[in-house]
């Protein structure tokens, strides 16, 4: 069996500069560059997530990083000041989301209230309350 010695996640922007913005200014993460143009994002866990660029990009039709806050509404409520719109899902892929983007799952027994949003290459982030 192969030895591990660590282990990263990561996903793929089309806008390096772009990306480093929306996650160090607007979610103010720690965003350091790395090789080949490519970022390397902190986390308060200590790990850390590899970001790439990519030419022919494709958004993750699925949540790439989850951010856990302690409070979802005061987290939604900065984000959208800070230009980011939660609520990205109406209709039947809504997932019973109310009017800000917030899905109360811990009301129904459901799983964590957790609220998503779109990176600037189209990537799916979520904050949930933990």
């Amino acid at each position: 069996m192969v030895t591990i010695r660590d282990a990263f996640p990561g996903f793929s922007v089309d806008d390096v500069a772009a990306a480093r913005e929306f996650y160090g200014t607007r979610l103010g993460l720690p965003v350091d560059d790395d090789a080949m143009g490519a970022l390397r994002i902190s986390l308060p866990s200590g790990q850390s997530v590899f970001i790439y660029p990519k030419p022919n990009h494709e958004p993750a039709t699925f949540t790439v990083l989850n951010l856990v806050v302690e409070d979802i509404d005061r987290a939604v409520d900065e984000l959208n000041v800070a230009g980011v719109v939660t609520k990205i899902y109406t209709g039947a892929d809504d997932f019973g989301t109310d009017e800000r983007g917030v899905a109360r799952g811990s009301a129904t027994g459901g799983g964590p209230d957790i609220a998503w949003f779109r990176d600037p290459a189209g990537n799916v982030i979520s904050v949930l309350a933990g």
